[in-house]
């Protein structure tokens, strides 16, 4: 009876090998037909992307004091993130230090945590529009 079944064993796992051996994956081509518009209008949404001065983008303040002390914390910031370029922003009697164009509050809210390791003061905001 043992004997019985392990034959049926082995019978089922060399035909499945067997099978699998035999069996091969079929090669395609694959034709993309899109609107030749698409190109045009993913170029536009990028240059929007890139549009740092929009006011419907939330954006980090990393400080707020004077010249030189902003002139460090944009430079520090460069250094130590990549990902977004600092900008500098003077609103009387304050240089600002403002990084990231996040489309949504999460995104920024993200952002802020990363952020707040390097600069404990930074917080979210929206600009006014001008």
């Amino acid at each position: 009876m043992k004997s019985s079944n392990l034959k049926i064993s082995f019978l089922t796992i060399v035909c499945f090998a067997t099978t699998s051996i035999c069996c091969l994956a079929q090669q395609g081509n694959v034709t993309i037909n899109q609107d030749k518009n698409i190109a045009t209008l993913l170029d536009t949404k990028k240059k929007m992307n890139k549009n740092v001065d929009n006011p419907d983008r939330y954006k980090i303040q990393i400080y707020s004091g004077n010249r030189s002390g902003a002139t460090n914390a944009q430079n520090e910031f460069s250094n130590s993130f990549s990902d977004w370029r600092p900008s500098k922003h003077y609103e009387s009697p304050n240089f600002k230090i403002w990084a990231g164009n996040f489309r949504s509050r999460l995104e920024a809210d993200r952002a802020l945590k990363r952020v707040k390791r390097k600069f404990p003061s930074a917080f979210i905001f929206k600009p006014k529009k001008k």
